[in-house]
């Protein structure tokens, strides 16, 4: 894959809205975060997840209890239960991905965070990339995926190689670990924590690969990370 399609999904001085431009009144990962975000000329970084019966929709958390107050494992319900859940006491309802890249049409940048779950029985990483890849290619907009898990990026790098793939890494990860992963995942980019943003393995990786820093939350971070990163992920007050 050309380098270009990731640099087009990075263009722009705005950056990544994270789970859209929620704040009182407009929960995260809801289609008014995501109208809010794109007014404010923003890319939407949301997160990915499958319903028990097999549809992609928008959720962070592996449960519903934090913003539905529903006591059960977000991919243990069926997507007509999930769609009908409102967030955070709002009338917003859990948003399905076709309505976002309705929304975001040819111009909004999407990053969206394929999210897997560990235990067993194994998670369906193979089903879950099966379920979003093909609405992607088809989306006449710059989107791509990224994830903590390298094996989303592996299944993209095979399956559908020009949507850009991106590898998520925390400030934790070990050294040794982030090797191993990367050459597991396989990225067109990187998504790192702010507070990683200073390494020099950061600076040595720009070389390479394009990066976005998560999640930054202040206009001091916004400051001392515009060059050092190629992409900001941002919330509150780390707004542009």
């Amino acid at each position: 894959m050309s380098r270009s399609a990731t640099e087009r999904l990075f263009a722009g001085t705005a950056g990544f809205a994270h789970r859209g431009r929620h704040g009182p009144g407009v929960p995260e990962n809801s289609m008014a975060a995501f109208r809010a975000a794109i007014d404010a000329g923003a890319g939407i970084e949301c997160d990915l997840r499958l319903s028990r019966d097999g549809f992609a929709i928008i959720f962070h958390d592996s449960s519903l209890e934090r913003l539905c107050g529903v006591a059960a494992e977000t991919e243990s319900v069926p997507a007509a239960g999930l769609l009908a859940l409102t967030l955070a006491g709002s009338r917003e309802c859990i948003p399905w991905l076709g309505a976002l890249l309705e929304l975001a049409g040819e111009h909004t940048p999407l990053l969206l965070e394929l999210k897997t779950r560990a235990g067993s029985p194994p998670p369906p990483i193979d089903l879950l990339c099966r379920t979003v890849a093909p609405d992607l290619t088809r989306h006449p907009g710059p989107v791509g995926v990224m994830s903590f898990d390298p094996r989303i990026g592996d299944w993209f790098a095979r399956h559908a190689p020009d949507i850009p793939r991106g590898l998520v890494i925390g400030d934790a990860l070990p050294a040794w670990r982030r090797f191993a992963m990367l050459g597991v995942a396989r990225p067109t980019f990187l998504a790192v924590e702010t507070t990683a943003a200073a390494r020099p393995w950061v600076a040595k990786a720009r070389r390479r690969w394009p990066v976005a820093s998560w999640t930054v939350r202040t206009a001091e971070e916004r400051a001392a990370l515009s060059d050092r990163v190629d992409a900001l992920i941002w919330e509150g007050d780390g707004r542009p």
